[in-house]
């Protein structure tokens, strides 16, 4: 009699186990739907021993862009707001900007007159704020603007405007087998010093547009890598496949990106045998975010949007398939 009853009560407690955890939800942040639908249903059946979309762990390749994928990207690329707010800081030191084009216009909030300058003064901006210094140095400066720096139209550190439902995308991954990267445009050395903090990806899995970097052995006998004003590898569009082989090494089996500048990774990924998967967020929400796509100055999500139904990729409405954009407030 005692043994039946202990069988009834394993019996409830593994019943009541199973129940619970058939109801953890490893994307909250997802409303139900078709979009939620695809992406478990894809990492459910590469990671089933046993079926014929199973990927061994070592094939759980998973590359994500970072603007307008992972965090937002407007009105202006946050790392562009690093490089505007590094030349009011630096102008003190240089008297001669107030003459002197595009630092004239940036001093004085021209917007038009800075975008007037063209690449030759975005880049001159850009050497000026990330150039000339040792890696360290650069790392530090970037941890202290994302530790200060507020966006202007939500008030808050631009590294908490980062999406929620995407931040458990990657999770949901990582704790099914997959190994996550970033792949971006944006400079790898002004992400890594505060990706892994937001996203739980490590600096070694961050590929990105990068300067030539030197070695110098200092006076102190400490060597050092220093930046120079020179572009090395820029990390978009055709660059990302590119990238994706230099420093990952492996084709990755799913891919996520928001733009036009993704189009190559995006193939790249997919377009091969076996389960493939490839994602795109579509800026449809104005209120809670931006709505924006063909037209838009930053992130165009155009030629994507057209390959995305024949290519079969999966275009994530922001606005109807996302019940939160960004991580809730801290207090």
């Amino acid at each position: 009699m005692l043994n039946a009853a202990i069988a009834v009560l394993s019996f409830l407690f593994l019943a009541t186990a199973n129940h619970a955890g058939a109801q953890t939800d490893a994307l909250p942040s997802w409303n139900e739907g078709a979009a939620k639908t695809a992406i478990t249903g894809f990492v459910s059946r590469t990671t089933q021993e046993g079926g014929a979309d199973y990927l061994k762990p070592a094939e759980r390749i998973a590359v994500f862009d970072n603007d307008g994928t992972l965090w937002s990207e407007q009105p202006i690329y946050f790392q562009l707001a690093f490089a505007l707010d590094r030349v009011k800081a630096m102008a003190p030191q240089h008297p001669e900007w107030k003459d002197t084009e595009p630092f004239r216009s940036l001093l004085a909030d021209d917007v038009k007159g800075v975008l007037a300058s063209g690449e030759k003064g975005l880049g001159e901006i850009i050497a000026v704020t990330h150039t000339g210094m040792t890696t360290e140095e650069f790392a530090s400066t970037v941890r202290e603007w994302i530790a200060t720096a507020r966006h202007p139209r939500f008030n808050r550190p631009y590294n908490e405007l980062i999406y929620q439902p995407m931040v458990e995308l990657l999770a949901y991954l990582h704790a099914n087998g997959f190994k996550t990267f970033i792949v971006s445009g944006g400079g790898v050395e002004f992400m890594r010093p505060w990706v892994e903090q937001a996203y739980g990806i490590p600096p070694g899995q961050v590929v990105g547009s990068s300067g030539v970097v030197t070695y110098e052995l200092g006076p102190d006998d400490k060597p050092v890598l220093k930046k120079e004003a020179k572009i090395e590898f820029v990390d978009d569009g055709p660059g990302k496949p590119v990238g994706i082989n230099r420093f990952i090494g492996r084709r990755p089996v799913f891919a996520a990106g928001n733009s036009d500048g993704d189009v190559q990774m995006l193939q790249w990924t997919t377009l091969n045998n076996g389960p493939r998967f490839g994602l795109i967020v579509h800026h449809t929400d104005a209120e809670r975010e931006w709505a924006y796509d063909r037209q838009s100055h930053i992130g165009k999500l155009d030629k994507a949007l057209d390959e995305a139904p024949k290519r079969g990729w999966l275009v994530v409405d922001m606005k109807t398939d996302w019940k939160v954009i960004y991580p809730a407030e801290k207090q």
